[in-house]
């Protein structure tokens, strides 16, 4: 009897469920990742700084980064990060990780001294009691001098913001002739730390103001001959510091003449 029974025949279709809609549904998926990547850019972009915005900014104005201040700041952009009052601190914990890489630095760190002020940030490289940066009674820098000086202008010439150098003695009288003193010695140093930098590639310009103070501003006063007292000083300038306007020259007043 099962001899006379029909074969079973099973019948499989194969349904294409994309043949109708093709792949439009993945174009459909890329623009919705797409808007939500440029909408959560945007929310990003809206809570950032001033100065990140600015810099996006500046990439889209000269994407090859050829503008008037490439290689600044921001990155090869056409437009400079100035370093105002709001991230002047920034700014100094950068230049103490650029000068820590110094290898001389952990043997200099109680000799250099970093500190925001009125003015700016003032980095200060004092001498110690055999001298450091300036060979004795010269404005020649010494071999370390030249190195942290350099390494400090590499820094700083990533910004826009005006430079100031200012140089300082301790109040020791010069032992050369009368011709050379400590105003000659610390306009000098202040001097030759500004030529260094400008040699290695700081504008010029930059630098708005080359000081010597000789022995009249001494930082331990108690001590007037102490080497701390020999110093130069690099101020970094907030962007919006307004010039000293200069003081009116008053004409004396023409005095009558006198006849015996």
């Amino acid at each position: 009897m099962s001899e006379n029974l029909a074969p079973i025949i099973i019948i499989k279709k194969k349904v294409n469920h994309s043949g109708h809609h093709g792949g439009a549904w993945k174009v459909a998926y890329a623009d919705f990742v797409t808007a939500m990547m440029a909408l959560f850019i945007v929310l990003w972009l809206l809570n950032s700084s001033v100065q990140v915005r600015k810099a996006i900014s500046a990439y889209f104005q000269d994407p090859s980064g050829t503008g008037s201040h490439s290689g600044s700041a921001s990155t090869g952009t056409g437009e400079t990060v100035s370093v105002s009052k709001d991230n002047m601190t920034e700014l100094k914990d950068k230049l103490e990780q650029a000068m820590k890489k110094s290898p001389e630095f952990e043997k200099l760190k109680d000799y250099i001294q970093m500190s925001v002020t009125g003015e700016g940030l003032r980095v200060e490289m004092m001498e110690s009691e055999k001298g450091i940066f300036f060979e004795s009674g010269s404005g020649r820098p010494s071999e370390v001098g030249h190195e942290l000086i350099l390494r400090l202008g590499e820094e700083l010439k990533k910004l826009p913001n005006d430079l100031m150098i200012e140089g300082y003695t301790d109040a020791k009288p010069f032992s050369k002739s009368g011709e050379y003193s400590n105003w000659e010695l610390s306009t000098d140093r202040a001097n030759a730390a500004r030529k260094l930098m400008e040699a290695n590639g700081l504008p010029h310009g930059r630098i708005v103001q080359v000081r010597g103070f000789a022995d009249q501003s001494l930082r331990d006063k108690e001590h007037p001959e102490a080497a701390c007292n020999r110093r130069i000083s690099v101020i970094v300038r907030y962007k919006d510091a307004v010039e000293p306007e200069p003081a009116p020259i008053e004409k004396a007043a023409a005095q009558p003449s006198r006849h015996a």
